[in-house]
């Protein structure tokens, strides 16, 4: 009985698993990304967004997740060598050089991606809030990718990355 039951079990789900795995292959942005370029565009000025040697990665995951970290990497090092002793200014030019967040993260039907929900950042307003295509666009082309990002108060952010191999 035992056997007929995993018999029956298999044959249920196995037209299932060619169509999983074909959702699976198409997904676009699952891999590394190392930026190679960051600008924003306050009031129509095309400016760098994490200074002249933007540095970070953008990984999405297979199960859905992803995480992103970028940084100015021209952001000097504090007088102290322990994290939380940094003066004023130290600590205000490392927050506004960087950003780190993670959450998961959705694609369409084509593989391409639709949008995300961040559970945690470095910047506390983004945690719990989800980004649709209406404020974030993500486009890849062999093994370059263009994130689009509006900011809610409507300053645009560009950032370049190539797939790391």
């Amino acid at each position: 009985m035992l056997i007929r039951s995993a018999i029956f079990a298999l044959v249920i789900c196995l037209p299932a698993l060619p169509a999983f795995a074909q959702t699976a292959a198409k997904n676009q942005v699952v891999g590394t990304w190392r930026v190679v370029s960051a600008t924003i565009d306050p009031g129509g000025r095309n400016i760098p967004a994490y200074g002249e040697r933007p540095n970070g990665l953008l990984v999405f995951t297979a199960d859905m997740h992803f995480i992103e970290v970028l940084t100015d990497a021209s952001t000097p090092r504090f007088a102290s060598d322990a994290r939380g002793e940094g003066t004023d200014e130290e600590n205000r030019r490392a927050m506004s050089g960087s950003i780190g967040f993670f959450g998961t993260y959705t694609v369409d039907e084509e593989g391409q991606f639709s949008g995300n929900h961040v559970q945690a950042a470095t910047f506390p307003n983004w945690v719990g809030s989800t980004r649709t295509r209406e404020q974030l666009t993500l486009v890849v082309n062999g093994d370059r990718m263009t994130e689009h990002f509006r900011r809610p108060e409507g300053t645009a952010i560009q950032i370049e990355f190539q797939r790391v191999k």
